[in-house]
């Protein structure tokens, strides 16, 4: 996946290329992704630049590409990930239009072949998309996997993103919530297309659990115990919990969104207990690099 994701970075079609560099962030102590930037370096018409962050950690992964970034502005991609040719292109010139200090895209989910009927009827591998120029105010539509960042903003900060999140994930969630807070500004790009690959161990049931409860945690991270959301979470749990022995009947779309819901919630009251079922995020052993 790493592979093709720099490849597509590479065929870019941009109106110049001379400030263009790409850093790639290797999280594995065993440098598992040398060979393959090697590789593509011999015929790179940007300048790549490798590094290993040995602690599995992806905010320590991300906070050394920023360290490692020469230029003003910095984009983000998942190694899991491709963006369509003209991708960077809509970026900076979103960028350079609205004087934001980032710029957000959407990212669509990418089969290689056909999905389970549950994940495909429900939609669970899609997020929310905005109209292009939309000042973005809430953090669901908001992560790394597509962004492009003025670097001031990723400066003043020792750590932009809290190695606390690193191995649950939720890092760059509290990034932007922080960023929000400090009244920074964000734009959406509808054009700056980025599609994430979905392998077949992320179509199971138990990765979508998983993943639930890992945002539940990250969300008590961030929110007091004694608060409107808990009680929404505590309500929503019963509420959900009668409805699933049901749901089935209209069909596992909808069972299964409502679990999910259902472990988002449960996950996020059990973590004001220190019950953190998930340890790690569930999918830190298939892409570990950015």
């Amino acid at each position: 996946m790493l592979a093709k994701a720099l490849s597509h970075v590479l065929g870019q079609v941009l109106d110049d290329t001379a400030d263009i560099e790409m850093i790639v962030i290797d999280n594995d102590v065993a440098r598992s992704a040398e060979a393959v930037v090697a590789a593509l370096r011999k015929d790179s018409r940007f300048g790549i630049t490798y590094d290993c962050e040995p602690e599995r950690n992806i905010s320590l992964a991300r906070n050394r590409a920023i360290r490692q970034a020469k230029g003003d502005l910095i984009a983000f991609l998942d190694d899991d990930e491709f963006p369509t040719a003209h991708w960077l292109g809509h970026l900076r010139r979103m960028f350079r239009k609205t004087n934001a200090d980032g710029v957000l895209g959407p990212v669509l989910p990418h089969f290689e072949e056909p999905p389970p009927t549950w994940i495909e009827r429900g939609r669970l591998c899609e997020r929310p998309r905005l109209k292009t120029g939309t000042l973005i105010t809430d953090t669901k539509y908001m992560r790394t996997g597509n962004v492009l960042l003025s670097k001031r903003l990723l400066e003043r900060d020792k750590e932009p993103f809290d190695p606390v999140f690193g191995r649950t994930g939720g890092g760059d969630i509290d990034f932007f919530a922080r960023k929000l807070e400090a009244g920074h500004q964000f734009r959406w790009c509808d054009e700056a297309v980025v599609y994430e690959t979905v392998p077949p161990e992320r179509q199971k049931r138990s990765y979508f659990i998983k993943r639930a409860f890992t945002r539940g945690m990250v969300n008590a991270a961030r929110e007091p115990f004694l608060s409107m959301g808990t009680a929404k979470s505590a309500l929503a749990i019963v509420s959900y919990g009668l409805a699933l022995p049901i749901l089935p009947l209209f069909g596992q779309h909808v069972f299964m969104t409502y679990l999910i819901k259902s472990c988002d919630h449960l996950g996020k009251l059990l973590a004001y207990g220190r019950l953190n079922i998930v340890k790690n995020r569930p999918y830190l052993g298939v892409h570990p690099g950015q």
